[in-house]
């Protein structure tokens, strides 16, 4: 056998390998999502393999009942108001760390990006005790402003990626002709930088959508969310219904996932065309 077929052999079988250990490690991680799917239509109120037959009344008790509807409607107008509030925070501070003369830019975005870096109970408790001085226990607005500040830095993230190689000459050639700064905005940067803010506002959703910790801290008995309802659930009685739920977060973070690649392969065709 020649040198190069032996090398070509040895870096097929390599590939090979390499993608047997991926696909491997990447069921591991996926085997317990798997596993939870099937058991939402179990007809017993059991957690069992097998299952003696198929049913959907945990999907009617999840889309139903007061109890998980109230939770569901507390996480969707929590999570919106988020997504919102810090796509305008996120997207702002992103302009100005983006701006070539920005004093002390490395430790404001050390500042920003630090709610990701800290455990998630610490921020939980350090709001808890900021809060009760100031009276925003068990409140929409304490609980909004908190999940905020957790998603705040995916949005300064995304749209600072999208302003990477942006060319701050076109605002000042736009301004130069009369423009104000509004319209400069909405018609200059806005489209550049729209993929980065959805991006960062899909996010912003998913983390509030899917918090527990600051909810268990700050949320009351009348202001459940759904991830709250559901760790309650498993700590108080194991029902069935719990399993439709996370059945129901699991395809619509997928779909949420999934406009999330398609936003950036749209922004990464659009950087290409602009590019060239």
């Amino acid at each position: 056998m020649a040198p190069f077929a032996y090398s070509s052999l040895i870096e097929k079988g390599w590939r090979y390998l390499h993608r047997l250990i991926c696909g491997s490690v990447l069921f591991f991680l996926i085997a317990p999502i798997i596993v939870i799917i099937p058991l939402s239509f179990n007809s017993v109120p059991f957690f069992t393999y097998p299952m003696p037959g198929l049913s959907l009344r945990w999907y009617e008790e999840f889309f139903l009942t007061n109890r998980w509807q109230g939770a569901l409607q507390n996480s969707i107008f929590v999570a919106v108001s988020v997504m919102l509030l810090s796509t305008a925070l996120g997207t702002l501070a992103a302009l100005g760390l983006s701006r070539p003369n920005f004093p002390w830019r490395t430790a404001v975005m050390s500042l920003l990006i630090s709610p990701m870096i800290v455990p998630g109970v610490i921020t939980a408790v350090a709001v808890y005790f900021f809060y009760a001085d100031i009276g925003l226990l068990n409140s929409y607005i304490g609980l909004i402003l908190a999940h905020t500040t957790l998603a705040t830095p995916f949005v300064v993230i995304a749209v600072t990626a999208t302003l990477t190689g942006f060319d701050h000459s076109l605002s000042r050639a736009a301004a130069g002709l009369g423009a104000s700064p509004v319209t400069v905005f909405f018609k200059i940067i806005l489209p550049l930088i729209l993929p980065g803010m959805i991006s960062g506002a899909l996010f912003a959703f998913l983390v509030s959508f899917d918090d527990v910790m600051i909810a268990l801290f700050l949320a009351g008995a009348e202001l459940r969310t759904l991830p709250r309802v559901m760790f309650s659930g498993i700590r108080e009685q194991i029902s069935p219904t719990i399993t439709a739920a996370a059945t129901v977060q699991i395809l619509f973070s997928i779909v949420m996932l999934t406009s999330f690649e398609l936003l950036r392969r749209r922004s990464q065709r659009l950087r290409g065309i602009r590019e060239t």
